[in-house]
């Protein structure tokens, strides 16, 4: 009964969390999330702010999740310490995002930027818990460390958005000189972000690919509109491309390592 329990209570957290999430977007009628606070979130809203396709990673997440939840209900993965300990974190973070949705909602950009700060954290912490002891399977490292990894990568970027929409609701950016550089050295911090899980998730794609691709989109972003920057276009071009290189380079390490520690005469 007890083995059930947490396996059960993950699947119901993940399912609430889409569906709130599914609600909280504005696909049911309410207010889309580009269009809530003010545009605060929208696509031309602040310099770091990514094209509106780079949220279609969202349904790769979800679907991630929902196979996750399927996946984690299997009898070796109900019996695994690495899923016990992952199980909590991984529902909390559900609700906490389809929490951001709803704060969201509710027009309150301090709120969204708390919320998504803890989600941040939580992921972080998830990060550490897989990074502890390996995946048993190439389906476990695909469906448990590649979802949240993507999930990470994402979130990592999207709190930077989501602080800058703050900061430029509370200051106004365009009034701010220079403030092309200034965010070029924000991308920068991404980029070395992206750069320093890389190296300690011993080159795990999955971060690196939602690093790179919501880089990618502000890069695409800042080719038109209000924060149109030729200077912003190469740095995040190049910090997309920086992060997603350091990931296969340092994988390549890992391998080589693996097979000269494993190979005999």
């Amino acid at each position: 009964m007890n083995s059930w329990f947490m396996p059960i209570v993950t699947v119901v957290a993940v399912v609430a969390a889409i569906v709130l999430a599914f609600i909280g977007s504005g696909a049911m009628g309410g207010t889309e999330v580009s269009e809530a606070a003010g545009g605060a979130l929208s696509a031309d809203a602040t310099p770091f702010a990514p094209d509106g396709p780079a949220f279609s990673i969202w349904s790769v997440i979800y679907a991630g999740l929902v196979l996750y939840t399927i996946y984690q209900l299997l009898p070796k993965q109900r019996a695994s310490a690495r899923h016990a300990r992952l199980r909590p974190w991984a529902a909390l973070s559900a609700l906490l995002n389809a929490a951001w949705l709803g704060v969201v909602q509710l027009d309150s950009i301090w709120g969204s930027v708390i919320v998504i700060v803890i989600l941040l954290l939580v992921l972080i912490r998830i990060l550490f818990i897989l990074r502890s002891g390996k995946p048993s399977t190439n389906t476990d490292r695909i469906i448990t460390d590649g979802t949240f990894g993507l999930y990470l990568g994402w979130v990592t970027v999207a709190t930077t958005a989501n602080t800058a929409a703050l900061i430029a609701q509370v200051t106004g950016l365009d009034t701010f000189t220079g403030w092309e550089w200034a965010a070029v050295a924000v991308i920068a911090v991404v980029a070395a972000i992206g750069i320093s899980l890389e190296i300690f998730n011993q080159g795990r794609i999955a971060p690196a690919l939602a690093i790179s691709w919501g880089l990618a989109w502000i890069a695409v972003a800042r080719t038109s509109g209000e924060y149109e920057s030729l200077i912003l276009v190469w740095a995040a071009g190049i910090a997309a491309a920086l992060v997603l290189a350091t990931a296969i380079w340092v994988r390549i390490m890992v391998e080589r390592r693996t097979a000269k520690t494993t190979w005999r005469p």
